[in-house]
């Protein structure tokens, strides 16, 4: 993935920040724009591409994609977003993107890891249609997969942690929701499909 610049929901700029993750990928400030990356962006992880005769992940066509009332969803993201997770970017990322994705790192600045259930699952939904999309850990602890998301740099999950009633890939690698919401990229490893999440698109809040 790719990252939009943006300001935390403490107002402080990511860019001052100590950055987590894929900081080696991106470089400094001046390499950025030699490299003509657009300024306030940056390269970071990328998605692979689906291998033939893979059964997981479920591979969709751009057609969930397809430009809809507002950008590639019918509707803006909601309001009120868990653990502190900024509107504006969420909204950007969730419908108006394609490629790029919140720093790396950024969940660990929101309020996520002061409110995550560190004893059972947690629930992520949908950020513009509510739906749940992931339900984790499941299959390893709560410290395998804070483990794997501190140092890949995004929230991370695996195969049996999603909810396929919901999620898709395309053949890029890139992971939507069928609700047409950008969520980040497929991203295998030795252990199988690792999903490189955006906390801002996996932010609703639980229904009631």
């Amino acid at each position: 993935m790719r990252a939009f610049g943006f300001r935390t929901h403490t107002g402080v700029p990511i860019a001052s920040r100590p950055k987590m993750g894929a900081d080696s990928s991106r470089g400094s400030v001046a390499a950025r724009a030699s490299s003509s990356v657009p300024e306030g962006l940056s390269d970071g992880c990328k998605g692979a591409p689906v291998p033939e005769g893979v059964k997981l992940p479920i591979v969709c066509g751009e057609d969930v994609m397809s430009p809809k009332k507002h950008g590639t969803t019918d509707t803006p993201v909601q309001d009120n977003l868990r653990w502190g997770c900024e509107w504006k970017t969420a909204d950007k990322i969730c419908s108006f993107n394609r490629h790029y994705a919140e720093f790396a790192g950024y969940w660990a600045t929101t309020n996520f890891l002061d409110e995550v259930d560190r004893t059972g699952e947690t629930t992520y939904y949908d950020s513009v249609s509510g739906k749940p999309l992931f339900i984790a850990p499941r299959g390893r602890s709560m410290d395998a997969f804070l483990k794997e998301s501190k140092a890949h740099g995004w929230p991370s999950f695996r195969d049996e942690e999603v909810v396929w009633e919901n999620v898709r890939c395309l053949n890029n690698g890139e992971a939507v929701s069928l609700a047409g919401t950008h969520l980040g990229h497929n991203l295998p490893d030795k252990s199988g499909n690792r999903y490189c999440i955006n906390l801002v698109s996996v932010a609703a809040q639980p229904p009631k």
